[in-house]
């Protein structure tokens, strides 16, 4: 259903989805029907891979800061070029590390190991610096002012699982 930015946004919240329209040359997906990766990662992984099969070049970013929870992803007609999840451990960690990861320092940790202290101060700042990466790679969503979009209307519903995504 057509929507505006703030009514697609609250309906993002109640387990549906937002698209957006077309924000420099991107369209956004947000919502809480979005698979997290910290719930169940194959289904994101597929999700993911479905989807950029179907329209291409697809990036995911997600982040919980009360618990230092962040995913990020970069696909492309299907093909996984680098992804990272981490959930109190390391759920997905593919592609070799891109160099904005690098300069942000971001803290990409192996399977099975082990966190310290320093490390635990690491992961927070990862989370923090998500939407940097965002930025790096395309655009940051949470710096999007919707106000620019008064009259830009996007669209607002839930995912049919019906066609394979």
């Amino acid at each position: 259903m057509p929507c505006s930015w703030e009514e697609g946004l609250i309906e993002a919240r109640e387990h549906k989805l937002f698209i957006s329209p077309p924000v420099s040359g991107w369209i956004l997906v947000v919502g809480s029907s979005l698979p997290d990766p910290t719930e169940d990662v194959d289904e994101c992984y597929h999700f993911l891979t479905n989807l950029s099969r179907k329209l291409g070049q697809i990036q995911f970013f997600s982040t919980n800061r009360v618990l230092n929870h962040h995913a990020w992803a970069l696909i492309d007609r299907g093909r996984v070029f680098r992804a990272y999840a981490w959930a109190g451990e390391t759920l997905w960690n593919q592609g070799a590390q891109t160099a904005a990861e690098k300069d942000l320092k971001l803290a990409c940790l192996d399977y099975g190991a082990t966190v310290d202290y320093e490390r635990r101060d690491l992961l927070g700042q990862t989370t923090e610096r998500v939407p940097m990466l965002a930025s790096r790679w395309s655009l940051d969503p949470s710096s999007i002012d919707e106000r620019q979009f008064k009259n830009a209307y996007g669209i607002s519903g839930e995912i049919s699982h019906s066609n394979g995504i």
